[in-house]
C-alpha cells in the first residue's frame, strides 16, 4: 500500500488550475461532454492530477455515453478507496485516489463485463500518459 500524502490547501490551491481544485478538493464534477478525456482514446495510464499514482489503464476504458471517461476497474484496488455519497438527494458511491485523498468521480455497478462496474472520472482529475 502507498504511503498516503496530506498537503494543506493554499498547497493544493498553488498547485492545481481552479477546476482541478474544485473537482479534487471541493468534490466537484466536470459537465458531461466537456472534459479533455471523455472522448479520448490514447493508449496509456491515467494518473491522478493531484499526486501523480497510476489510476486506470486504457485497456480498461470503455465508451459508456455517460460524457465522462469510464473504466471497468482501476489498475489496482489499493490506488482508489470508495466512501458512500448521499449528496444531492442521491445515494452514491464515491470514488477517490487512495494516496491523496483527491475526489476522482463515481463508481457505479452498469458497466461491462467482466467486473460489470463502470467508474465514471472527471477528466480534471487525471493525467494521461502515454505508453512507450
Amino acid at each position: 500500500m502507498e504511503e498516503k500524502i496530506e498537503k494543506n490547501e493554499s498547497y493544493w490551491k498553488k498547485e492545481l488550475t481552479p477546476e482541478e481544485y474544485h473537482i479534487t478538493r471541493e468534490k466537484g464534477t466536470e459537465r458531461a461532454f466537456t472534459g479533455k478525456y471523455w472522448d479520448f482514446h490514447g493508449k496509456g495510464l491515467y494518473r491522478c492530477i493531484c499526486c501523480g499514482s497510476e489510476l486506470f489503464d486504457s485497456e480498461t476504458k470503455f465508451e459508456s455515453g455517460s460524457g465522462w471517461p469510464s473504466f471497468f476497474t482501476p489498475v489496482d484496488d489499493s490506488k482508489v478507496e470508495e466512501e458512500r455519497d448521499s449528496t444531492f438527494g442521491m445515494i452514491r458511491t464515491e470514488v477517490k485516489c487512495s494516496k491523496c485523498g483527491a475526489h476522482l468521480g463515481h463508481v457505479f455497478d452498469d458497466g461491462p463485463k467482466p467486473t460489470g462496474l463502470r467508474y465514471c472520472i472527471n477528466s480534471a482529475a487525471l493525467k494521461f500518459e502515454e505508453k512507450k
